[in-house]
């Protein structure tokens, strides 16, 4: 399993040629209570960098993006009746979608954790 960070603040975890998304710990206390989460459609086809879905708190919209070039497969269905589930397992039960890698290549250019948290941290 691999998992990376970008700088937009999405995690992504793969095993072989899926990945999972969501979102950081960081970017979740950012946006506070999540209220609502627009999902990406399965079948949709993303590239690197497009924005995949939008997470909307009581403070602000969020734009997540596609970390990874490839095709959504499952979406987390558990986040339409309960998206605060975002902030309370962001990494975990707060997962917002899943792809078939394009390119497992993509990754190598992403943050591992320790890179991901020096760059959080600085942002504050």
């Amino acid at each position: 399993m691999i998992e990376k960070y970008t700088r937009e603040h999405e995690w992504i975890r793969a095993e072989g040629d899926t990945a999972t998304v969501g979102i950081s710990e960081y970017a979740q206390q950012q946006l506070g209570d999540v209220v609502y989460v627009e999902l990406p459609e399965v079948g949709r086809r993303l590239d690197k960098g497009e924005e995949a879905a939008v997470v909307e708190s009581v403070k602000a919209a969020s734009e997540i993006y596609a970390a990874a070039s490839g095709e959504v497969i499952e979406v987390n269905p558990g986040l339409e009746a309960e998206p605060a589930r975002i902030n309370t397992d962001p990494l975990g039960e707060g997962w917002i979608f899943k792809i078939k890698l394009t390119d497992p290549h993509d990754l190598d250019e992403l943050m591992d954790f320790a890179a991901y948290q020096e760059y959080a941290g600085g942002l504050e």
